[in-house]
């Protein structure tokens, strides 16, 4: 049986080449191929803290065009927006029912962001402390036996992992067990601005991150003002040189080249930054104008995404029900 892969991306601000090259692209590529793939604009993790409702929408609907644009295809996987299917909340409560709160206080992220919150003077809402038992959710509730994150959601998947063998141990098998895998290249493509950061879409300043639909001469002007470091000799030294290495790691991910190799090839580091502006370009330059095109066609985006929930409703919707009936609830009618 073809192995079930789910994943997804938060509209919490405009997807960023670091969305590209470390999930989407891989999605693209690989996973439609080789998996049976959902893949889900996951809409209510963007409610856990402070939100313009018309933004949430406005990059819901981006999230989802921009991930057609780059290549996703609906004959080959379900793209779908996750508060379309009721599934992912009706198993997010049963599952917060099996988890802990010390379990959910222990998650690196809740830590960090509350203590940002706290330390703005703004108020941690609940749902920021049970997220992960929603994202849990999204995974279990589809039988996924891959999730592809990023190293900040691996302890995320192991809670996960953790909530269904307890689930499974408690009221009977329920739940398959998924893994998380990472991309092997290029999973996390650093700020511009900040080379020891993660080019982060939410990010306050927008300096250092190119996003997908940056018009071609702000992506030239992001990459040449880029951070470099002291020193005038173009090497591959990421711990010591973290801005020449962001700015080769970019430039390899777009060529295929070794970043090693790459960086014997410039004296300078002007020209490392525009062979680098213009690799990404011609990256980007397709997945923008299909982009246009999708944009002028709303109805078809809005198609895509009716079609992708039903399947993706189908799929839950046994599970979610077992689940419903291993902890105890009287069956409806």
């Amino acid at each position: 049986m073809m192995k079930r892969i789910f994943s997804g991306i938060k509209p919490t601000g405009h997807l960023t080449l670091g969305n590209y090259l470390g999930a989407l692209r891989r999605w693209v590529e690989a996973d439609q191929h080789q998996a049976d793939a959902l893949f889900s604009v996951v809409d209510l993790h963007a409610l856990t803290v402070d939100h313009d409702p018309a933004r949430v929408r406005r990059l819901s609907r981006q999230a989802a065009t921009l991930m057609l644009a780059a290549g996703l295809d609906p004959a080959l996987c379900t793209v779908f927006v996750q508060s379309h299917v009721d599934e992912h909340a009706r198993l997010s409560y049963i599952l917060e029912c099996t988890a802990t709160d010390g379990e959910l206080r222990r998650m690196i992220q809740y830590k960090e962001k509350s203590v940002r919150a706290r330390a703005a003077g703004q108020s941690v809402r609940l749902s920021l402390l049970t997220y992960p038992v929603l994202m849990a959710a999204d995974i279990l509730a589809y039988g996924a036996d891959e999730v592809p994150v990023g190293e900040d959601q691996t302890q995320h998947v192991e809670l996960t992992r953790d909530l269904a063998v307890r689930f499974n141990q408690r009221y009977g098998h329920t739940f398959r067990i998924p893994r998380a895998t990472q991309p092997p290249v290029a999973a996390r493509v650093m700020d511009l601005q900040d080379p020891t950061s993660k080019m982060g879409k939410s990010h306050e300043s927008g300096a250092g991150i190119i996003y997908l639909l940056d018009e071609a001469d702000v992506v030239r002007k992001k990459i040449m003002r880029a951070v470099t470091d002291s020193g005038q000799d173009v090497e591959y030294h990421p711990g010591s040189r973290p801005g020449v290495a962001n700015l080769l790691e970019i430039l390899s991910a777009c060529t295929g080249r070794n970043p090693k190799e790459l960086a014997g090839v410039y004296e300078s580091y002007g020209a490392l930054k525009k062979d680098t502006a213009e690799a990404v370009l011609e990256l980007l330059r397709p997945i923008r104008e299909r982009h246009a095109e999708l944009v002028a066609d709303p109805g078809h985006v809005d198609e895509v995404l009716r079609k992708g929930a039903g399947r993706a409703r189908e799929m839950a919707r046994p599970t979610v029900d077992a689940a419903y009936r291993a902890i105890g609830l009287l069956p409806a009618g």
